[in-house]
């Protein structure tokens, strides 16, 4: 599995992004989806996360409202449309993949496939 994210970019306070992440995996719908983040010196941080058939997806409290991740399957795409964004948010934004379904409220240990991340800056 390959992941590929891309869409970050430096935006100011208050605007928004869509960050994208395309998989090259045969059956996309086998994989819950997940972003996570990563600020200078701190520890990867879960974002967001969309269970295999999209149904059900979890945020991380600071981003509920604000946030939203979502999934095409014909695509081979999940997408985090980031809106009101804060010089917080600021951080490498990754993609994550895991074919359990017992990962969906895991760590970022419990994911075994990875994207390179793509960087976010909200200046303020």
């Amino acid at each position: 599995v390959q992941l590929q994210a891309s869409g970050g970019g430096l935006v100011q306070a208050g605007g928004s992004l869509r960050l994208s992440c395309a998989a090259s995996v045969r059956t996309f719908s086998n994989y819950i989806m997940a972003w996570f983040r990563q600020a200078p010196g701190k520890e990867r941080e879960f974002v967001a996360v969309i269970s295999k058939s999209g149904a059900s997806t979890n945020y991380v409290d600071s981003v509920k409202g604000r946030f939203t991740i979502s999934r095409d399957d014909a695509k081979n795409m999940v997408y985090l449309q980031m809106s009101n964004l804060k010089p917080e948010d600021t951080a490498v934004y990754y993609c994550a993949a895991d074919r359990s379904s017992s990962t969906f409220y895991g760590p970022a240990g419990s994911y075994l496939y990875w994207g390179q991340g793509t960087l976010v800056t909200v200046s303020s």
